[in-house]
C-alpha cells in the first residue's frame, strides 16, 4: 500500500501535476493540503478519469485539504472539536480499516505575531483531538504540511534561519511533544541524510536548482503501521515539471496484510 502528501498550492492549478503523478506513481491514497477551494467549486469532473474516490474540506482563497483513495472512505470528519468554525484545515477518514488524519497546520506568519501563537495553540488542539478520537494502539496515519522544520538536517541552512516560524525552539517542541503521543516519522525511519526537503521557496532565485528547500512535509504513523512501513521517500522531480507548487510529493509505502491460508478438508 502506497500513501502520499502534498501541498498542492491550489488545486485547480495544479490539476495537470497531480494527476500527472497519479498516473506515474498510483499510489493508493493521495492527501493534499492547500486546495484554496470553496467544497461547491472542487474540480471533481477534473480529476474523474483517475478513478478516485475524493472527499475535501475547502475554503476560499485558502487553506482546503483533501483525500483521494482508491478504496471506499468512511467516517469523514471535518476541523477540530472545539472550533467548528475553524479555517479548513483537517480531514479525518479511514480507508481499509487505517484511519487518516490530514492537516494543514498554520504557518504563523513572525515569532511575535497572533498568528505565531495561534499556530502553537493549533499543536495543543490536535493533540487534544488525538487523545479523544484514537489510540497510539490505532492504526493511523498523520500527514500533511506541517510547516514545521524538525532539526537542522531538515533545512538548508540551520544557523541562519534559525529563529522563523518553521525553525524555532516552539515550533520543534511543539511537533515533538505531539509526535511523542504516539507517532514515527516515517521519513526519517528510512532515511538519516540531510538536505531531503519538500518545499523550495519560489521567491529564491534558482532554490530548487540550488536545493535551498525545507522540510515541511510528513507522513507519521502510529507503531502498528510504523513497523509495517517498508520505505519512505521524496519524490522531487514534479518540482521541476511545467507550473509545479513550491512543494513535492512524499510518500511511504507498507506490507499489506496477506490472507491466512485455510487448512482446507478432504
Amino acid at each position: 500500500m502506497k500513501i502520499a502528501s502534498f501541498n498542492a498550492n491550489s488545486i485547480r492549478s495544479r490539476a495537470p501535476v497531480i494527476l500527472r503523478w497519479l498516473a506515474e506513481s498510483a499510489p493508493d491514497i493521495l492527501c493534499i493540503q492547500e486546495t484554496k477551494v470553496q467544497d461547491k467549486d472542487f474540480p471533481l469532473p477534473v480529476f474523474a478519469p483517475a478513478g478516485y474516490e475524493i472527499v475535501f474540506n475547502g475554503q476560499k482563497q485558502y487553506n482546503g485539504v483533501a483525500i483521494f483513495a482508491k478504496g471506499q472512505i468512511s467516517k469523514v470528519t471535518s476541523g477540530l472539536d472545539d472550533e467548528p468554525k475553524d479555517p479548513a484545515r483537517l480531514i479525518s477518514a479511514e480507508i481499509n480499516g487505517i484511519s487518516l488524519v490530514n492537516t494543514y497546520i498554520p504557518q504563523g506568519h513572525s515569532p511575535d505575531s497572533e498568528k505565531f501563537q495561534y499556530k502553537l495553540q493549533w499543536f495543543q488542539r490536535l493533540r487534544k483531538y488525538f487523545d479523544t478520537h484514537f489510540s497510539p494502539d490505532d492504526p493511523l496515519v498523520w500527514l500533511g504540511d506541517l510547516n514545521v522544520a524538525l532539526t537542522e538536517k531538515d533545512v538548508y541552512a540551520p544557523d541562519k534561519l534559525y529563529g522563523s516560524v518553521c525553525y524555532c525552539k516552539q515550533t520543534t517542541d511543539a511537533l515533538t511533544e505531539l509526535a511523542a503521543w504516539g507517532f514515527t516519522d516515517l521519513f526519517r525511519k528510512h532515511c538519516d541524510l540531510p538536505g531531503q526537503y519538500t518545499f523550495w521557496d519560489y521567491r529564491l532565485r534558482g532554490g530548487f536548482r540550488r536545493n535551498l528547500g525545507w522540510r515541511l512535509d510528513y507522513i507519521m504513523a502510529t507503531q502498528p503501521l510504523a513497523e509495517k512501513c517498508t520505505a519512505c521517500w521524496v519524490d522531487g522531480e514534479p518540482r521541476e515539471w511545467e507550473k509545479p507548487s513550491d512543494h513535492t510529493f512524499i510518500i511511504a509505502e507498507f506490507e499489506e496484510e496477506r490472507p491466512k491460508k485455510g487448512t482446507g478438508h478432504l
